[in-house]
């Protein structure tokens, strides 16, 4: 991932500029390229927010990161970033914007963590286990196209895959990293259901805090 996926996708949903403001927006960290700026400097996908950048705040201006990144062309840039998964907005970090290695799109960081399926047990000989989940200790968080935006949504992907390569980024909550897992969703694996395991969604099944 290189310039082009450093520049933000429009889209709908409402974000905080600090951890108490739920009415302004800010911009989802879908993908961070490996060895790129952005994971130089700990930026974590799924889990992370832009929320303000070259000392100003998003707010409502959507075009405020589009424009500092390309003032800043061929320099540095700092970055506000706030986490979901620890409740708290960190000291800005620098990157030079050309090269952050981002995919970005607008998402709510007050839901965003609603959005797991919890992976429970895993059947012997399963796509699940072929792609090394881990039951009880992973979380999918989304998947290559994008993120998943209700319960049914994962099940609508897991379909359109039948027999094809799916992959999904994959949370765990005993290192605290989030990986890819490709899986290929089969019926002829041998036993019940497309993955061989089960998923939970829902209050019961939220990632829990760090």
């Amino acid at each position: 991932m290189g310039q082009a996926e450093s520049q933000p996708q429009s889209g709908h949903g409402h974000a905080p500029a600090s951890t108490g403001n739920s009415s302004t927006l800010a911009f989802h960290v879908l993908r961070v390229a490996e060895n790129s700026p952005a994971a130089e400097v700990g930026i974590e996908p799924f889990f992370d927010f832009i929320v303000g950048a070259a000392g100003r705040q998003l707010g409502d201006d959507l075009d405020l990161l589009t424009d500092v990144l390309e003032v800043n062309e061929g320099g540095e840039v700092a970055l506000q970033i706030y986490s979901t998964k620890r409740k708290e907005v960190r000291g800005s970090v620098d990157g030079e914007p050309s090269l952050l290695g981002l995919s970005l799109r607008l998402c709510n960081p007050h839901h965003a963590l609603d959005q797991v399926w919890h992976v429970l047990e895993i059947l012997e000989g399963s796509p699940a286990q072929s792609a090394g989940l881990v039951p009880y200790g992973d979380w999918i968080v989304g998947y290559a196209g994008g993120v998943l935006r209700g319960e049914g949504d994962f099940y609508d992907v897991v379909e359109a895959h039948v027999d094809k390569p799916l992959r999904l980024f994959v949370y765990n909550s005993d290192y605290d990293v989030t990986r890819e897992a490709i899986l290929v969703p089969n019926r002829s694996w041998g036993g019940e259901g497309l993955l061989g395991c089960g998923v939970g969604y829902g209050l019961l099944h939220r990632i829990p805090k760090p």
